[in-house]
């Protein structure tokens, strides 16, 4: 099964099996932010580009920006699954941009002492939202990564492809308020056009302006939830060259208008997912 790009707008989601409801097994996807996941019982297969490995009781899988990944379950499991945006951490986000650790799999003897009690609390404080909700979020996630990180090996990305859509990616999130095109990044990446064109199809399930516009819509979420700036500032800040594209734009990512959007503050764990 080929892989979709998921656009997120919600820079904290977290999921558990909902009493053996919900399975962790997924398709093939990938998104800009960091998905983990704890196994409390059972066992499941991560896959993480071209690895893959056997989660089992008391592992931690971590899946890094623009990685594909997927999970594959066999049987009765219980997990904690977190997908976070690693802009709410930039003092160690970025360390995460651009780079994959040598093992998605930490088994319990190379894992921080603390790290059950910290994806614990994350939880926790996810179920019980409140004013200072997403500062309590950031303390604990700037605490659970800064534990995690020295401990995951990081390195760049060695797989062709895969090092080619990361850097088409990273260059796309780094400059998606910049008027961009095949063109554009072909010229800037030296890459060619049609190659891109052709990653953005068969590796993403998406065109590529629908990937730069879902840049600029979850951008403008952000901000229509925690600015006071205008909605015709937002669009003009995100990159978008007209209020009325900005306005399609949204509504076909997220399925209202930004001022109603803004009005609701968007509901929880919100995303959208683009198959091919």
């Amino acid at each position: 099964m080929a892989p979709f790009y998921e656009k997120r707008d919600k820079d904290f989601f977290y999921r558990d099996d909902r009493g053996g409801r919900t399975k962790l097994g997924c398709s093939p996807h990938l998104h800009r932010h960091v998905e983990f996941a704890y196994m409390i019982e059972g066992y499941a297969d991560g896959y993480a580009d071209s690895g893959v490995c056997r989660i089992e009781a008391g592992d931690f899988f971590i899946a890094f920006p623009n990685q594909i990944h997927r999970f594959v379950t066999y049987g009765p499991e219980k997990y904690m699954l977190f997908i976070v945006n690693p802009d709410m951490i930039p003092e160690l986000g970025a360390l995460m941009l651009g780079a994959s650790p040598a093992s998605n799999l930490l088994k319990p003897a190379e894992q921080p002492p603390a790290l059950r009690q910290l994806l614990e609390q994350l939880a926790a404080v996810w179920r019980q939202p409140s004013e200072h909700q997403e500062l309590i979020l950031r303390g604990y996630l700037l605490a659970l990564f800064g534990e995690l990180l020295p401990r995951l090996s990081l390195g760049q990305v060695r797989s062709a492809d895969t090092q080619v859509l990361r850097s088409v990616i990273d260059f796309c999130t780094d400059n998606y308020t910049r008027p961009l095109s095949l063109s554009t990044l072909s010229d800037e990446l030296h890459i060619s056009k049609y190659y891109i064109s052709h990653l953005f199809s068969n590796k993403l399930g998406i065109g590529f302006n629908d990937y730069i516009n879902s840049l600029r819509v979850s951008a403008a979420c952000r901000q229509l939830r925690g600015s006071e700036c205008s909605v015709t500032e937002i669009s003009e800040s995100v990159g978008f060259s007209t209020l009325r594209t900005f306005n399609r734009a949204f509504l076909r990512h997220v399925g209202s208008s930004p001022s109603e959007y803004r009005k609701n503050r968007g509901g929880a764990g919100y995303s959208v997912s683009v198959p091919i």
